[in-house]
């Protein structure tokens, strides 16, 4: 099966996907009794102060993973032994290195990887490596709230650059971003791209003032691109490292598999350095944490994605678009108070309720009232009171059943 897609959005052109169309994207599974964080209903009650919720928050996806991980995955489990894993090996290295090569034309070394449990954890071991206490790192809020948490546990300092709103976009404070580097205490700046929660995928020419700015004020760029894949048709993503040399020379890029085929659980990432000092440094740190070796599934399951599974990202992808215009639609018909942020990556979408003119608190209230779970806004700091991340990566039926309780619950 072949589609066609028109998207309104710039720039305009036609987008062809083949589809797969074998994908059953449409099939509800309960996952209320397999150890799964988003749907465990304790901690959905300790954390959300409600019972019976349907929940929209955490970013993991309520679709299977593709066919040819789960028998990868099940191929290594009846090998029976579990010994320590290795970093990678010759067709591991080679399905990596193409997929960036082929999707971003990127072309990376296998010396350049290191291994992290996580692009969190990663970012952590950045900033207790190349910072200081008492140093300021710059985020660029409302971002992923990880990144600030991260920041202040480790007794650093969070300098926000904050995300301009104009016209329902955001956009970049470069002026702001010139002041705050030149700051001697500020060492490196966390850019999310593309951008959770607000959904940009910056374009290359942003970039490239961003690394400009910054390299010559000698900060260091850690780029988080943990949903680069996850990009809507006719959206382009640039790999920050890609630019240019000089701008790679500065800069740390975090990759992973768990947001585009659905393996967060398995704790694998890979943060790749061409800068050999850059790089040597970090793998002290993960040293120092007593990180010596892999999730040896991680590794097994993102080579069979990266080396077999482009046609179920296609096919997700016509999906999460189908779900973003139910979720316009239905919202533009029943909630037209209620806007949402165009994304143009991530299936996160930012909903703006400002317009009701509650407070983040009972905002929050009036949603656990209606039984759904959505990531609150202030806890992506500055600029996000009002808002509401909501996943749309779940069967259109959940989204649909979702909404219908919100309006219920506002209306």
């Amino acid at each position: 099966m072949t589609k066609v897609l028109k998207l309104n959005s710039p720039p305009h052109r036609l987008v062809t996907i083949k589809v797969n169309n074998t994908y059953n994207f449409d099939q509800v599974i309960d996952r209320r009794k397999t150890d799964s964080i988003k749907w465990n209903d304790e901690f959905l009650k300790e954390y959300f102060k409600g019972e019976n919720l349907l929940p929209l928050w955490v970013a993991d996806m309520d679709f299977r993973a593709p066919q040819p991980v789960i028998d990868a995955l099940v191929a290594r489990a009846k090998h029976g032994i579990f010994g320590y894993g290795t970093a990678g090996w010759p067709e591991y290295f080679e399905s990596v290195i193409s997929w960036f090569s082929r999707r971003y034309n990127w072309n990376i070394k296998k010396d350049w990887f290191v291994h992290a449990p996580g692009i969190v954890p990663a970012c952590y071991y950045i900033i207790q490596r190349f910072s200081h206490p008492g140093d300021k790192i710059i985020i660029q809020n409302p971002v992923y709230y990880p990144f600030a948490s991260g920041i202040i546990s480790n007794g650093r300092i969070v300098a926000s650059n904050d995300l301009k709103l104009e016209n329902g976009r955001y956009t970049m404070d470069f002026e702001d971003l010139e002041k705050k580097v030149k700051d001697p205490l500020t060492k490196m700046i966390i850019l999310c791209s593309p951008h959770n929660p607000v959904g940009r995928v910056w374009i290359k020419e942003e970039l490239e003032r961003l690394g400009e700015i910054c390299f010559s004020n000698g900060v260091l760029i850690v780029s988080d691109e943990i949903h680069c894949d996850l990009t809507y048709p006719s959206i382009k993503h640039t790999i920050f490292a890609s630019i240019s040399e000089e701008l790679a020379q500065n800069t740390i890029t975090c990759t992973a598999g768990s947001k585009t085929f659905n393996l967060a659980g398995l704790h694998h990432s890979n943060v790749i350095i061409s800068n050999s000092k850059l790089r040597e440094e970090f793998k002290t740190q993960l040293r120092i944490n007593g990180l010596m070796t892999p999730n040896i599934f991680g590794t097994h399951a993102l080579q069979a994605a990266y080396s077999k599974c482009e046609d179920w990202l296609d096919a997700l992808m016509v999906y999460l678009q189908k779900n973003l215009e139910f979720l316009k639609k239905f919202l533009r018909k029943n909630f037209p108070q209620v806007k949402i942020i165009e994304p143009e990556g991530t299936y996160l979408v930012w909903m703006d309720f400002r317009e009701l003119n509650l407070s983040g608190k009972d905002l929050q209230s009036k949603l656990i009232e209606a039984k759904v779970a959505l990531d609150p806004g202030h806890i992506f700091g500055s600029g996000g009171e009002g808002f509401m991340r909501i996943n749309i990566a779940c069967p259109q039926s959940t989204l649909e059943e979702s909404l219908n309780r919100i309006v219920r619950a506002f209306i």
